[in-house]
């Protein structure tokens, strides 16, 4: 008996190595959950703990720890990316770092993170769409379904697999720098554009080759925080945080949302990574969250000084993958976390169950996607990376997220017969700030950041080819033309150095929009912004003002509803303040009196048809 039961025991681990070395129509027949927990049982406990652990490029300290920690997964955050960040690039990185990844002895896949929040942003030459603010304001759910599609195409043609995106976020305050990554100031909206948005990323299923993961983010309450400072303390009673930051992550569940990740703020003075009864009770338990919760960057090192401490409390507050990124207390933190897990665990301190949990919920999401069959790029994705066939997706993004606030005279749309235009103004020749944040570096940039999308300058002349288009950046030389288009706007910026108190448009934008006034001439301002800024000051000089947020590479879709071809359909998601006294300002405030309210929109009187 006890030679037969040696053979037997030996044959589980043999037999789910055969399973799970890939390819075997065996893996396919089996049910998903019967795969994970056969391949569980034969893990070893480092093996676990590495899986649950996820380093930054920039962190990792050899190629060989990938394949020895059995690390399951990697990512690329803010700055952190390969020399050569063409689509084929990225694509030779991701599969150079899954090669090591399946030689490690159970030869499990590891899944790799971006933050391709509006499109696949760190990548040149990709399509770069309109920031969620912008498709907040389309209202179409369907074609905000469809972009994410497209940027799930692209994402999955350079092998990443996974995005940390939509963010469910309800900005509830206009100073916070992160306003323009949630869809606007109402949970309603936040949970039509969420469901959408993971519905595109993730597909019919997630073994489609072109499905990418989803990741909720920030639960919760990261819109609500005081003053709207990044990474702060949200505070109210439980009733409001219920009602305006949980409805987001109810329907993101609904919609299959595989992963989710958790906020860096507070809620009450309690920081949301070592809250187990919103992360436990609430989302895994009531909510019935299936798959699996992700730190943000270096997120857990903030809960105290004692980083040993901070696993213990996140890891059993819910966390199942620790984000391990370049810039946390110690260069090789990864490795500090999987020793300090793997002793708390031998300490009792951290339940066996509590490790089984997550590596469980990993290894799900994982067969889900069909990693161990097929681990590698399809290059045939990485070929659509920036196609026609893409870009004109965002441009119908562009076209719908525009909002018209203003249109005295009927001065839109621009007629195609017009002698000369002038152009002014910063944003006229900037795909770095039509672009905004999180496009190509953490935090954008001003110039030509990427290639292949069009400006709103070049959108003008393309459109009236006949037409003599000048330009000045200060609005100068004006005079003569039947009309001026100015184009103003933010610098880009993105999470913690977006944060701001004053809201007034920059003073050069405000210069050239008066130059231009001064020709006599009708004056027509584009504004390229994150959140509404302060325009009361200035409309007096305009004859139309319309409200292009952040809209990404195809600045045709701005040329093609100013010139009429297509019709101002968005509105506004987020209450207009009048000054910088009414922020924050939100729909149902006591004595709510905004410059335009939330839903504003103008439109042609005409019907226009597309031409």
């Amino acid at each position: 008996m006890k030679r037969s039961k040696g053979i037997v025991l030996l044959a589980v681990p043999l037999l789910a190595l055969f399973l799970f070395t890939g390819g075997t129509p065996k893996v396919k027949k089996q049910k998903t959950l019967v795969k994970v927990d056969s391949l569980l049982s034969i893990m070893t406990l480092d093996e676990k703990i590495g899986q649950m652990t996820q380093v930054d490029m920039d962190a990792l300290d050899d190629l060989e720890d990938i394949k020895t920690l059995a690390l399951g997964s990697m990512l690329s955050g803010g700055n952190s990316e390969p020399k050569d960040i063409s689509p084929e690039g990225w694509a030779n990185v991701y599969d150079k770092y899954q090669s090591y990844a399946l030689q490690s002895r159970l030869k499990i896949p590891m899944i790799y993170g971006i933050d391709g929040v509006h499109g696949h942003n760190n990548v040149k030459g990709a399509v770069i769409f309109p920031h969620n603010v912008g498709l907040g304001a389309t209202n179409n759910p369907g074609l905000v379904e469809k972009a994410n599609h497209v940027i799930a195409e692209e994402i999955a043609g350079t092998g990443i697999d996974w995005t940390f995106a939509p963010c469910v976020a309800v900005p509830r305050n206009e100073k916070w720098g992160r306003t323009y990554e949630g869809f606007g100031e109402t949970p309603e909206i936040t949970k039509t554009m969420s469901r959408a948005s993971v519905l595109g990323l993730q597909g019919k299923k997630l073994s489609d080759g072109s499905s990418i993961l989803a990741c909720a983010k920030h639960f919760a309450g990261d819109g609500g925080t005081t003053n709207g400072k990044d990474q702060g303390n949200t505070v109210c009673d439980e009733k409001t945080f219920r009602k305006l930051f949980l409805p987001g992550y109810a329907e993101a569940i609904k919609a299959g949302v595989a992963t989710i990740m958790v906020s860096y703020s507070s809620w009450n003075g309690v920081k949301m990574h070592q809250h187990k009864y919103l992360l436990t009770d609430v989302l895994k338990k009531e909510l019935g969250f299936k798959g699996f919760l992700v730190s943000d960057w270096a997120a857990i090192d903030q809960i105290s000084p004692d980083f040993k401490k901070d696993v213990e409390l996140s890891i059993n507050a819910g966390l199942d993958m620790i984000m391990i990124p370049n810039g946390s207390q110690k260069k090789n933190n990864y490795k500090e976390f999987i020793k300090d897990l793997k002793e708390l665990v031998q300490e009792g301190k951290v339940p066996v169950a509590r490790i089984d949990d997550a590596v469980r919920r990993i290894l799900k999401v994982k067969f889900d996607m069909d990693l161990f069959n097929h681990p590698y790029t399809d290059k045939a994705l990485t070929a659509k990376i920036g196609s026609k066939e893409h870009r004109e997706v965002a441009r119908e993004c562009v076209r719908q997220s525009l909002v018209l606030l203003k249109n005295s005279n009927n001065t839109l749309p621009i007629s195609k017969n017009l002698k000369r235009i002038h152009v002014s103004g910063r944003g006229a020749g900037d795909i770095g700030m039509q672009c905004g944040g999180w496009t190509i570096s953490w935090q954008g940039q001003l110039g030509d950041v990427t290639t292949g999308g069009t400006t709103v300058l070049q959108a003008i002349k393309n459109t009236v080819p006949s037409t003599n288009v000048t330009f000045s950046k200060d609005g100068s030389g004006a005079e003569g033309a039947d009309l001026g288009v100015v184009v103003v706007g933010e610098n880009p910026y993105a999470e913690m150095l977006g944060d701001t108190s004053d809201l007034s448009l920059n003073p050069e934008d405000i210069k050239a929009i008066e130059q231009v006034k001064k020709a006599g001439i009708p004056v027509v301002v584009v504004l390229f912004s994150g959140r509404p800024l302060i325009i009361d000051p200035v409309l007096k000089y305009t004859d139309a003002f319309v409200a292009a947020w952040l809209p990404g590479t195809e600045g045709q879709g701005i040329a093609d509803v100013l010139f009429g071809d297509y019709n101002f359909t968005g509105k506004l998601t987020h209450s207009w303040p009048k000054t910088m006294s009414q922020v924050p300002i939100n729909i149902g405030d006591k004595n709510y009196d905004p410059l335009f309210k939330y839903g504003f929109g103008l439109h042609y009187d005409k019907k226009v048809t597309k031409k």
